[in-house]
């Protein structure tokens, strides 16, 4: 007999889907978004309910049925996802993985990655809005915009997982879309946010649909007369190569990297290679590197949902000559974005100080998610010493979560 989505009493209350079938995986997945605002990822795991993020937290959704989800839910719900995406079901088979799109439509689209654990299948969808976010909805600093006006190079911007790097390129390549009479490519794995030709003409890209591999992408890209192109992730010294060959040729090349500040994103990068090579490519990296974009988002004291914090480090004079030559004592690239707000740079603690003195972080988040804790705690004593009727912690043994 088809179950029936319908949550049980204490489940946070959403309409009740209708059923045909076992798990009617759509209305499953619309239920689960409007169960909550903010919500940010699905989660479907067996022996566990449906569960959904929000603001970094999960909540479970008891729905009547399916309170306890076994391994044959989990493996109808991928099998509904892939649906005729034999890339997908190919890659799950070999890899243990697959990443692919989903959409339900006037819902939602998603990225999802569906993986074996246990002899089982595990689903986590992120949810990629149907608009095109904003620089002012993103938080982003106005220095962003100058971007756009790029004419090659390298862009990147980098953060943890989920913390909204797709959303910053969406929105960056959104503005060139309406500003610029461009050809514009990207290669996303897989495609998140849906572009339509604007001023620009857009040309999207995914991995194992449309192509086998990013660096085979980028290198055809060459051939294909764009004047930007996206690349979803640097994965490998082959694409790391391809890109920087790209920029010295006269294309504005854009990506991410998984690194938690922009000084850590230059050794990730140089680190790829060998050592025989890493001068080489400082040099190279040095003179092509437009902009590094490091972001992390941080819970907002009003439960209302994440605000990102945003680092920048922009090619100066100063800043090439420490990609190229390396960070030394007095002469770091934080060193060079503390001290260049008039160009248009920000370091993390500096952006997380200003969350928290306009009340929108609570201070003790803020440490947790600055670079220095001590270093913030020590420019907020004046903070400290007005807060402390409240309750703020003084500890100075606190160790922060990025500090290196």
């Amino acid at each position: 007999m088809p179950r029936q989505l319908q949550p049980a009493p204490a489940a946070s209350p959403s309409p009740t889907p209708s059923s045909q079938r076992t798990i009617q995986t759509a209305q499953l997945v619309a239920a689960m978004l409007k169960a909550r605002t903010h919500v940010s990822d699905l989660i479907f795991s067996p022996g566990r309910a449906p569960q959904i993020e929000v603001s970094g937290q999960l909540v479970e959704l008891k729905y009547k049925g399916l309170e306890c989800l076994t391994a044959q839910d989990t493996a109808l719900i991928a099998n509904d996802i892939m649906a005729k995406n034999e890339s997908a079901a190919r890659k799950l088979e070999q890899d243990g993985s697959a990443d692919l799109s989903y959409g339900v439509a006037g819902v939602a689209r998603f990225r999802v990655n569906i993986f074996r654990q246990r002899g089982s299948c595990a689903i986590v969808m992120r949810v990629v809005p149907d608009k095109i976010p904003g620089f002012q909805e993103l938080n982003l600093p106005p220095a962003l915009k100058e971007i756009v006006d790029l004419r090659n190079g390298v862009v990147l911007v980098t953060g943890p997982t989920g913390s909204g790097k797709s959303s910053t390129l969406a929105a960056i390549l959104d503005k060139m879309n309406e500003d610029k009479a461009y050809h514009i490519l990207t290669i996303e794995d897989p495609i998140e946010f849906l572009h339509r030709h604007k001023k620009a003409t857009i040309h999207q890209r995914e991995l194992h649909s449309d192509t086998p591999t990013f660096a085979l992408a980028l290198r055809a890209a060459l051939r294909q007369a764009p004047k930007v192109i996206l690349v979803g992730e640097m994965r490998d010294r082959e694409t790391i190569e391809i890109a920087l060959e790209a920029s010295e040729t006269g294309h504005l090349v854009m990506s991410t990297l998984h690194t938690i500040d922009a000084s850590k994103t230059v050794e990730r990068i140089v680190g790829v290679f060998p050592m025989a090579d890493q001068q080489a490519i400082r040099t190279r990296l040095a003179k092509a590197f437009r902009c590094i974009v490091s972001q992390r988002l941080l819970p907002r004291k009003d439960g209302n949902g994440r605000i990102a914090a945003v680092e920048v480090l922009k090619s100066t004079m100063r800043t090439r000559e420490y990609v190229e030559k390396g960070e030394n004592e007095g002469k770091t690239l934080l060193d060079a974005m503390r001290d260049g707000s008039t160009e248009g740079m920000q370091h993390f603690d500096g952006e997380i100080e200003k969350l928290i003195r306009a009340g929108i972080v609570d201070f003790e988040t803020g440490l947790s998610y600055s670079t220095n804790a001590g270093n913030l705690r020590l420019e907020m004593a004046d903070y400290l010493d007005g807060s402390q009727n409240q309750g703020i912690s003084q500890d100075p043994n606190q160790t922060a979560e990025f500090e290196r």
